[in-house]
This record gives C-alpha cells, sequence and structure tokens, in this order.
C-alpha cells in the first residue's frame, strides 16, 4: 500500500518559504510516476504546482515557475516541495500525490491509480 503524508510549519510569515515534505511509504520515489505537489486555497479548485520524475526531472507550473524549487532526497524516500516569497494567496491545503501524468491545465482529477497524501493547511499571517 502505497502512502504519504505531508509535513512542514502550518503558518508562514508573509514574504518567507514554504517548506513542505512528504515521505513516501510502500512505494519509491525512483519508480516512474510524477510525485507531484498540489493545492487547494479555500472555496477553489485544486491546482497542480509541479512534480519531480521518477528519474530526477522536475516539472513547474509556469505561474509558480520562479517562486518554485522542488527536490528530493532518495535516501530518505522524501520529496519536498519549497516555494519562496509567499502572500495571502497562497494559504491553501497542500497535497502531495503520487500521479500517472502532469497537469498544466485547469483541473487535477482524481483517478483511481494515483495515490495523495490527506493534505496540510497552510496559513499565511504575520
Amino acid at each position: 500500500q502505497v502512502q504519504l503524508q505531508e509535513s512542514g510549519p502550518g503558518l508562514v510569515k508573509p514574504s518567507q518559504t514554504l517548506s513542505l515534505t512528504c515521505t513516501v511509504s510502500g512505494g519509491s520515489i525512483i519508480d516512474g510516476y510524477y510525485w507531484s505537489w498540489i493545492r487547494q486555497p479555500p472555496g477553489k479548485g485544486l491546482e497542480w504546482m509541479g512534480a519531480i520524475g521518477g528519474r530526477g526531472s522536475i516539472y513547474y507550473r509556469p505561474t509558480l515557475k520562479s517562486r518554485t524549487s522542488i527536490f528530493r532526497d532518495t535516501s530518505k524516500n522524501q520529496f519536498t516541495l519549497q516555494l519562496s516569497s509567499v502572500t495571502p494567496e497562497d494559504a491553501a491545503v497542500y497535497y502531495c500525490a503520487r500521479l500517472r501524468s502532469l497537469y498544466y491545465g485547469n483541473y487535477v482529477p482524481r483517478l483511481p491509480d494515483d495515490y495523495w497524501g490527506q493534505g496540510t493547511q497552510v496559513t499565511v499571517s504575520p
């Protein structure tokens, strides 16, 4: 059973950097999937942010690319999201997921063969 769990601070100050880590069990992040970060602001839909592939290739949503860094630690079976210069618009529930596709469009489906973490709430406040 593949399980993913997000961890990191639930509160970030404006202009600071958000850092979240996804710990994977029951599977390896070097497997051939897109290990992704997705967020959902309050009252809005899911927004795919980016991913790191099993071979280490990195993909970013263009609107977030300048502020986003995704990297992995294969020895710990973890991958990390860093989002710099945060504003209140970045407040959301953040998910990590193992996906079979990249989602550069305006939606992210919840498909049967994908695996998602439970999500973690991130608040941006001084």
